[in-house]
C-alpha cells in the first residue's frame, strides 16, 4: 500500500486506528496550506471536525 500520508502536493486527512484498544492518530493538510496532527481518539475527533468545518469540503462549498 502507498503512503497515504498528506502532503501539500497531495492534500488530504488521513486516519489511522489500527485496532480498538490503539490509539487513533490523524495527519491533514489543506491546499491553502494550513496542517494538523492528532494522537488519541478525541483529538483526532476534534481535528476531523475542524477539517470539515473549514478545510477540505468547506473550502469547495464557499469557493475558498
Amino acid at each position: 500500500m502507498s503512503d497515504l500520508t498528506p502532503t501539500p502536493d497531495r492534500p488530504g486527512l488521513h486516519v489511522s486506528k489500527p485496532s480498538p484498544s490503539a490509539p487513533a492518530t490523524a495527519s491533514a493538510v489543506c491546499h491553502c496550506g494550513a496542517t494538523a496532527t492528532a494522537n488519541g481518539d478525541s483529538q483526532v475527533k476534534a481535528l476531523v471536525d475542524g477539517w470539515t468545518a473549514n478545510h477540505g469540503p468547506a473550502h469547495n462549498q464557499t469557493g475558498r
